[in-house]
C-alpha cells in the first residue's frame, strides 16, 4: 500500500535495469495484492492475457461518502447507517451481480483526451465520461460491524470498486467509500502464488 502501479515498475525497472516493463492492470494507491507484471520482450504478450476474471476483498466504511470514493478523499457526505443484519446485507450485494453499466470514477487512470481523469479532478476541472460495461460474478459478505461491511467481489476487467462501495451504501439506505482493497486474482494469477 502507499504506491502507485507506476512506482512498481519503476522500482523494477531500477533492480533489474531492463526499461520494457508493465503491469497488466493499475492498483489504487491504497490497494494491496496481486499485480501481474511482464518484463521485456514479455510486455507485448500483456494484450493476450485472459484477465477475464479479477477478485477483490474490501471493506466497505458507511456513513461517510468522499470525493474520490475511497479513504484517501475528502468527506463531503455524512448520513446515519441504519441497522443492518447479514441477510439483508447479502441481499443488498446480490443485486449488482450480473452485467451492468458503471461509470469510471473522476479520480480514475481512465484518460480522456489524452490525459488521465485524476488530473482533471485534482485540477478542480469535470469531464464528462461515457459509462462502461462491467460484470460482477459474485459479491459476498465476509464480516458485518457497526459502520463497515468486508465484501468479495469476483467481477471483470474495469470494474471499479471504489464506484461500487458507493452504490452499495445508498443500497443500505446510507453512503458509503471503500476503505481497504486487496487484489487476491488478476486472471490466471493468484495472492496463494505470489
Amino acid at each position: 500500500a502507499g504506491i502507485t502501479s507506476h512506482d512498481v515498475v519503476s522500482v523494477l525497472r531500477a533492480a533489474l535495469r531492463i526499461k520494457k516493463i508493465g503491469h497488466t492492470g493499475t492498483l489504487d494507491p491504497f490497494a494491496t495484492g496481486v499485480l501481474p507484471m511482464a518484463i521485456g520482450p514479455s510486455t507485448r504478450l500483456i494484450q493476450f492475457l485472459d484477465e477475464s476474471i479479477k477478485v477483490y476483498e474490501g471493506t466497505v466504511s458507511l456513513g461517510q461518502k468522499t470525493d474520490t470514493g475511497d479513504l484517501m478523499g475528502e468527506v463531503v457526505e455524512e448520513k446515519a447507517v441504519p441497522d443492518l443484519n447479514a441477510n439483508d446485507v447479502q441481499v443488498a450485494l446480490d443485486q449488482f451481480c450480473g452485467e451492468r453499466m458503471q461509470k469510471p470514477p473522476a479520480y480514475s487512470a481512465v484518460k480522456v483526451r489524452g490525459k488521465a481523469l485524476y488530473k482533471y479532478a485534482r485540477a478542480g476541472e469535470s469531464v464528462e465520461v461515457p459509462a462502461r460495461k462491467i460484470r460482477i460474478d459474485s459479491m459476498e459478505l465476509l464480516a458485518l460491524r457497526e459502520t463497515e461491511i468486508d465484501v468479495r467481489a469476483t467481477c471483470g476487467r474495469g470494474t471499479y470498486i471504489r464506484v461500487l462501495a458507493e452504490e452499495i451504501g445508498l443500497a443500505l439506505g446510507t453512503c458509503g467509500h471503500l476503505s481497504s482493497l486487496r487484489r487476491t486474482v488478476s486472471g490466471p494469477f493468484r495472492m496463494e502464488d505470489a
